[in-house]
């Protein structure tokens, strides 16, 4: 199993569809795809809703997507050509919580791709990228924390910053792919991850055959 994580700097700056466009581009590793939601104060992870609720078993959730045809983020995972999508939603700062039971949903999984910056606080994949765009401003803490882990960058095309206080740096030798949306997902782009997934694959079947051994 190849584990691929897309990270990003604020919302909508095209991490969802990044995850659909390498979903689409690279089908023949039927990805499970999953989507990490983390919620604020006074709303309840079971369902989305606004609440008051704050009792353990609204602190997270997981569903898993039907629906080809919705217009959710794991809708367009499976319209995308996933075999499966998963959405996981918890409080801020419990995501620890649902670890557990989201590591068992992916035991049988081909490969899984995930959109989130901090499940790297819990998992090691075998790619982390990051979607950067100086246009949007709001850079979260996640993004910055993990800044150094991401293997390369996906960064928007557009000139100018409007960052203050950020410095790339800690990606400053790794790959970055200039993208001008739409497309989101460019051929270097799906080239780059198809490599890296074939080396985990790779690696991960020469650790069974020594275990066989």
């Amino acid at each position: 199993m190849a584990i691929v994580v897309i990270g990003g700097h604020s919302r909508s700056v095209g991490k969802t569809s990044v995850v659909a466009g390498l979903i689409a581009a690279l089908r023949e590793y039927e990805w499970t795809a999953v989507k990490i939601t983390q919620y604020g104060h006074g709303v309840c992870s079971a369902n989305g809703a606004p609440c008051d609720c704050a009792t353990d078993d609204h602190s997270w959730a997981i569903s898993e997507e039907k629906n080809r045809g919705g217009e959710s983020d794991t809708s367009r995972f499976l319209a995308a050509g996933a075999a499966r999508a998963l959405w996981v939603r918890t409080e801020q700062g419990r995501l620890a919580e649902a670890m557990p039971a989201l590591r068992k949903r992916l035991e049988s999984s081909s490969n899984v791709i995930v959109e989130s910056n901090s499940v790297l606080k819990f998992m090691r994949p075998d790619l982390y990228m990051t979607v950067l765009d100086p246009g949007t401003e709001d850079f979260k803490n996640s993004a910055r924390e993990f800044l150094d882990q991401a293997g390369a960058v996906i960064l928007h095309d557009v000139g100018g910053s409007t960052w203050q206080s950020v410095s790339l740096k800690p990606v400053a030798e790794r790959p970055v792919f200039r993208i001008t949306p739409p497309p989101y997902v460019t051929a270097e782009i799906v080239e780059f991850v198809r490599s890296c997934v074939e080396r985990a694959v790779k690696a991960d079947s020469s650790r069974a055959e020594a275990r066989s051994e």
